[in-house]
């Protein structure tokens, strides 16, 4: 692992420590509006709460759904209200509490590296976890060895199409004058990819998964002003590490700027609606 990979992993590891509350309030929510299309991607039924697993001689049967880099759960929460058996993994302890407390069996757990035997899962779901890993590859490798033969895996990501509203904190800051910081980490081109649905379908077929394919998923988010502002200003992505290193004065005129840039997509009541676009990829083991 280079140098700069290293890098990588620990600014993520450092950027979400202590901020799961930060996190569900702001870009959490951004993150469940694909989480209905992630499941049926993975092939999950929506068959309804079955109970904890072992509650009845069906438990077998239900598909066995391993959520990595579960956040504070909301996926695999969504699989466990499908009827699944979930068990679900993240490297950060303040988000695992969280899945935690909302009844989500979540423990702490590292991509490339999982503490799970070959061919275990059923499904496997990464929602915007890929993004954040500083050895895509490696992390798809071990992905489809803890999937069964015949097991289906199904990523949501960022890639290169942008929304209209996705930008929006970005070019706030370009706006007000922020200088991006030199240090800021950033993956090593030799384990980058193409953030295409072809380049990503590529990435999984590359992996060792069949029938892989990807598609473009578009949304509106809704927000407010203050919630969407919140995630950045706990230094929460890379907009929010920009923030971070700018100095008060500078940082008085980005938010100045986000208000009038951010007008453009009220659409009442004190709400945003904020055009964002995402890769849905799917394959199986």
């Amino acid at each position: 692992m280079s140098g700069v990979t290293e890098a990588f992993d620990a600014a993520e590891r450092a950027m979400w420590a202590g901020r799961a509350e930060a996190y569900a309030a702001s870009f959490g929510r951004l993150c469940a509006g694909p989480v209905g299309a992630l499941l049926d991607a993975a092939g999950v039924p929506d068959g309804g709460s079955e109970g904890p697993a072992g509650d009845s001689a069906e438990s077998s049967a239900r598909p066995y759904v391993l959520d990595v880099g579960t956040g504070t759960g909301t996926a695999a929460l969504a699989a466990l209200e499908r009827g699944a058996r979930v068990c679900a993994v993240d490297a950060d302890a303040g988000m695992v509490a969280a899945a935690r407390a909302r009844g989500v069996a979540a423990e702490v757990a590292v991509l490339p590296e999982l503490p799970c035997p070959d061919g275990e899962f059923d499904v496997v779901l990464g929602n915007f976890t890929l993004n954040h890993v500083g050895r895509p590859r490696a992390a798809l490798a071990e992905l489809r060895r803890v999937l069964r033969p015949g097991g289906r895996i199904a990523l949501t990501l960022w890639g290169a199409r942008r929304g209209a509203g996705q930008g929006l904190l970005g070019r706030a800051c370009g706006a007000g004058g922020a200088v991006r910081p030199r240090d800021l980490p950033r993956m090593d081109p030799a384990e980058d990819f193409v953030r295409t649905p072809e380049g990503v379908a590529g990435l999984l077929h590359e992996a060792g998964f069949k029938s892989a394919e990807c598609t473009e998923l578009a949304w509106d988010h809704r927000t407010t002003v203050e919630e969407w502002w919140g995630g950045v200003a706990a230094g929460l992505t890379t907009v929010g590490l920009v923030m971070a290193a700018q100095d008060a004065r500078t940082v008085v005129r980005i938010r100045r700027e986000y208000e009038r840039l951010s007008a453009r997509f009220a659409v009442g009541g004190g709400e945003l609606a904020l055009p964002h676009c995402a890769l849905l990829a799917h394959g199986v083991a």
